[in-house]
């Protein structure tokens, strides 16, 4: 799957392929062919994934290039990388769909849907048809002239020369060596047509090796898998060039005073630290920067200032955190230029000092309900997720993490959540919950959504064929199932009743509903229902029914 940083995606699909080739060298049986259809999908969504993110790479490319006179060549080189690939691409793709068309026997409407549609191929385990379209009878001699395997190889290395030329140097375009040559290597990794291997004493080449008496599944995959490499390669290509532009510039241009803080959140008794920097300047970059007072019109201070340390560039500032509420500070930056001038660069930041205080909200209301999950958002005003320490007090787990918790409460009638913050000198209590603890609240029966006294045909009842059960009005989504219920029906002054051991009518009950006659009254009642807190089955009300 070539060369550049690959998402872990990729990186599985190019590991199945290598392990199927080697499984398909053993013979091994012709079901591995469908995890083949697997690997050709999934390389088909990556050579989309790739075209997408060129086109949207030379889209910042252009609106560099119309606010930068010199990206313009750099763009015109990235623009005729895209275009090479998509025709090699465009040529695979035809490839594909003659292989398909000769060994499927199909016309050319059809091969245009099963080169991607893979699994709709019938002779997908034929070895004969692909090598004599690409190859030819003698793999000692391939066949050459117009979509065959050696015309496939002369253009990849035409195109892997075209890329390596387009990463020279010239006119209004310089890249730096140790920019550029990684992506050469790359690039000439990705398309490299010389490999061969020798196997029981004789010599495979490049195109033996990926055409020759290979499953049809097998030689659209590995298709599919040079146009990933090649589209890698201009991604590489585009990349490095887009990266080329002002590589030489070692200029700073612009200059802006930044306030980083370590946190804008403090708590009373906590220390708030900041870095005070000034942009685009170097470590070496003389600084002199005072805290006090800014007049921002004039960009000095309002007296003589107190001046901070600076760090390679950094100027550190660190005070307690006394009171409560919003605290402003700021400054200013003074820059010895190298002609010996000096500038002020003001800056003003603010923080809030508050006391700890933490917020815990359970995602659906107020309550936990007994035996099932009940999910919880826990957060802490100027702490990070990961840095949060809840535990439960009650009948009771806590588990999750990240700021995101599910709770499980088997009884009891009230519960707390308590939440610790951890800090670099230590935990500190940020608050606690309580929440009521109650069970799940009883279901309703249904027949056809409906409830209670119902009017209905005896064609609509017959047609629902069972009792479902729900909760009405409730916040959580959890799933009921109806284990048993009892019907009773008179027919022509014959009672019957009738019994289910699961939510759907019997045959019986379904044979007494088609020969009632309208007014019949049919009642459904003794509805038992399993819920997922794992309590008894729950007595659900009945419903009457009267056949219209």
């Amino acid at each position: 799957m070539g060369g550049g940083k690959l998402p872990p995606r990729q990186k599985m699909i190019g590991m199945m392929y290598l392990v199927l080739t080697a499984l398909l060298a053993m013979n091994v049986s012709k079901d591995i062919l469908n995890a083949f259809i697997v690997i050709n999908e999934g390389l088909h969504q990556t050579n989309t994934n790739f075209e997408d993110k060129n086109n949207n790479t030379l889209k910042i490319f252009e609106a560099v290039a119309a606010k930068d006179p010199k990206a313009g060549p750099y763009l015109e080189r990235a623009k005729k990388a895209q275009k090479l690939a998509h025709e090699l691409s465009i040529y695979i793709d035809n490839l594909k769909k003659l292989v398909i068309k000769e060994t499927e026997k199909c016309d050319d409407k059809a091969a245009d849907t099963l080169y991607v549609k893979m699994r709709s191929i019938g002779s997908k385990d034929n070895y004969d048809e692909p090598t004599r379209v690409l190859i030819g009878p003698e793999p000692a001699t391939p066949i050459t002239g117009p979509n065959t395997a050696n015309e496939l190889k002369s253009k990849i290395d035409g195109l892997k020369n075209e890329l390596v030329k387009l990463l020279d140097n010239g006119p209004g375009v310089v890249l730096l060596d140790r920019d550029k040559k990684p992506v050469v290597e790359s690039v000439k990794k990705l398309l490299n047509t010389e490999i061969s291997v020798v196997e029981n004493g004789v010599k495979e080449d490049w195109i033996n090796l990926n055409f020759y008496h290979l499953p049809l599944a097998a030689v659209i995959t590995n298709l599919s898998k040079l146009q990933t490499d090649v589209n890698n390669a201009e991604a590489d290509v585009i990349k490095a060039l887009y990266s080329g532009v002002g590589s030489n510039d070692v200029k700073f241009d612009s200059f802006k005073a930044q306030v980083i803080a370590k946190s804008s959140y403090v708590f009373a008794g906590e220390e708030y630290e900041a870095d005070v920097l000034l942009s685009a300047s170097s470590s070496s970059q003389k600084l002199t920067i005072l805290t006090g007072a800014v007049d921002t019109s004039k960009r000095t201070l309002n007296g003589e200032g107190k001046p901070l340390e600076v760090v390679a560039g950094l100027g550190k500032y660190k005070v307690g955190a006394s009171g409560e509420g919003l605290q402003k500070w700021g400054g200013i930056i003074i820059l010895e230029k190298p002609d010996g001038t000096k500038e002020n660069f003001p800056f003003t930041a603010e923080y809030m000092v508050a006391k700890p205080a933490a917020a815990v909200s359970a995602d659906k209301m107020n309550v936990f309900y007994i035996g099932v999950d009940n999910p919880v958002t826990i957060s802490a005003a100027g702490v990070s997720p990961e840095n949060l320490q809840p535990s439960l007090s009650g009948q009771g787990s806590l588990s999750g993490s990240k700021g995101k918790y599910n709770v499980k409460v088997n009884g009891g009638t009230e519960c707390t959540i308590n939440v610790n913050a951890k800090f670099a000198n230590g935990n500190k209590n940020m608050g606690s919950s309580k929440f009521r603890v109650k069970r799940l609240p009883d279901p309703y029966a249904f027949v056809m959504g409906k409830r209670g006294d119902v009017i209905m045909s005896k064609g609509e009842l017959g047609a629902a064929g069972a009792v479902i059960a729900k909760f009405e009005n409730f916040d959580f989504d959890l799933p009921v199932v109806v284990s048993s219920f009892n019907m009773s029906i008179s027919v022509k002054g014959i009672l019957s009743e009738m019994q289910s051991s699961s939510k759907s009518f019997t045959p019986e009950m379904l044979a007494k509903i088609a020969s009632a006659p309208p007014g019949t009254k049919v009642y459904i009642e003794n509805i038992k229902a399993k819920l997922p807190d794992g309590g008894p089955a729950r007595s659900l009300p009945g419903i009457n029914i009267k056949l219209k």
